[in-house]
């Protein structure tokens, strides 16, 4: 398996052919899932003693396997927060893997390390945190928010030592009702509470709220977590007014924007995230936005020393790497073992410039409205809201939620688009999350068409 012989270039030959053909697909398929009984059976057997070899397995993946998954960077796939990885990107996958790069430490990854620390410095400075901000590349938004939060009770703790202080018999954390279920399962796993604080009639949390809720539960709060662009609506916080009330309490400030702090990269939407250069600690997912492949989250600290006071891992066969003074990555969030998963978009930025970055995002702000403005004038539709970024919930006047799934069934049955339905306050509805860059305004008129 590990020489390098005849079938070792085989394999590698034909799965590189494989991954080329697919990278360079000028029609990218949507595909759509198959059930359990009718997967197996036309895929089972391929593990035995002897192996298939890897031309069969190449072959069962791209015909029978692939098949069955979503395309999520198909211009029609339309749900949840999709991902687009530019080409550069996903080509540079394959080195990352084919490289065998530890992504940990210093010692053992120190050109990698650095590559990524560079696109996390211009984060950092796009968002506006001083210089020694920085942070690592970890699987995704739940493990950035939870390794936020784990470094927020810490420093909450070591505080009230400092201070001679007793710690609460509960912590909690202060977050908006529209906060990302990963907050939730954060809490669950940290076993802290959770305060969910009504938004304003605008979607957003403000800081008058914050201020009743900590006032509520004094000196329990070690955070508050305001959203850079929620998932179902794509509404940004009032970060400005909430980061003044934890400043003047000095509670720790997270600002999850898996989804949409990507947008301050637009010169003409950094007012929308004021407030974000305040925050001890942010994320975003270069997997949805800032078109990298799956999985990376970029989680960022004002002060990392915080972090690393969290999160470093202590072992005797780990002094080696710890009694150094070394930037390890792996002491900044939950996990040890990592990949270098920041290089494919380190790479993409140097290949192509921030400018495209900039004109890629903005792309997606300016569809949004665009088809925004139809939805208005079409008879039997109507937006719930309107969009702040690149995300647009709209209606089917008089629908039903089976309606909409039956619609939604068709749309993907026919290659069209994958748009599934969400709800809002009881209500379903249907939602555009528009990432990719080569999605159209002609694509989605013929959606909406097609809602007639």
């Amino acid at each position: 398996m590990h020489s390098v012989s005849d079938d070792a270039r085989e394999t590698i030959d034909g799965v590189l052919a494989y991954a080329r053909s697919r990278a360079l697909f000028a029609d990218v398929p949507l595909d759509k899932p198959v059930t359990p009984d009718e997967l197996a059976a036309v895929a089972s057997g391929s593990i035995t003693a002897g192996g298939i070899g890897s031309q069969a397995a190449t072959t069962l993946f791209a015909d029978v396997l692939a098949p069955t998954c979503l395309s999520i960077d198909h211009p029609g796939y339309l749900s949840f927060i999709p991902s687009a990885p530019s080409k550069a990107a996903i080509a540079f996958d394959l080195v990352v893997s084919a490289s065998a790069i530890y992504g940990g430490s210093w010692m053992e990854g120190a050109g990698a390390v650095f590559a990524e620390n560079e696109v996390l410095h211009w984060l950092a400075a796009e968002f506006g945190l001083p210089v020694g901000a920085g942070g690592v590349f970890v699987q995704g938004g739940t493990i950035g928010n939870l390794s936020a939060l784990v470094a927020a009770r810490d420093a909450s703790r070591r505080r009230n030592a400092e201070l001679g202080r007793t710690n609460p018999d509960r912590w909690k954390v202060v977050c908006s009702s529209e906060a990302h279920s990963s907050i939730a399962s954060a809490t669950e796993v940290m076993d802290v509470d959770i305060v969910a604080v009504r938004t304003g009639a605008d979607g957003r949390l403000h800081g008058n709220a914050v201020v009743a809720a900590l006032d509520e539960h004094g000196d329990s709060v070690f955070a508050v977590v305001v959203t850079g662009g929620t998932t179902n609506f794509g509404i940004v916080d009032d970060i400005a007014s909430v980061a003044a009330v934890t400043k003047a309490r000095d509670i720790w400030l997270h600002v999850d924007g898996a989804y949409g702090l990507a947008a301050m990269l637009v010169e003409r939407m950094r007012p929308t995230f004021a407030g974000v250069e305040l925050a001890d600690s942010v994320i975003v997912d270069p997997h949805k936005w800032l078109f990298a492949p799956f999985d990376a989250c970029a989680l960022i600290y004002r002060d990392p020393s915080h972090g690393r006071a969290a999160h470093t891992q202590k072992a005797e066969y780990l002094d080696t790497l710890t009694d150094r003074p070394d930037w390890n990555p792996s002491d900044l969030a939950i996990q040890l073992t990592r990949r270098a998963r920041g290089l494919p978009l380190w790479f993409s930025l140097a290949t192509h410039g921030t400018d495209q970055y900039r004109a890629s995002i903005d792309h997606g702000i300016a569809l949004a409205r665009e088809i925004a403005d139809e939805i208005e004038r079409r008879d039997g539709l109507s937006l719930v809201r309107d969009p702040q970024l690149s995300v647009v919930v709209f209606r089917r006047e008089g629908w039903s939620m089976a309606e909409y799934q039956a619609w939604s069934d068709r749309l993907l049955d026919d290659q069209v688009g994958f748009v599934v339905p969400s709800s809002h306050a009881g209500e379903p509805v249907l939602r555009f999350a528009i990432v990719n860059p080569t999605t159209t305004m002609e694509l989605l008129t013929e959606i909406l068409d097609t809602l007639a």
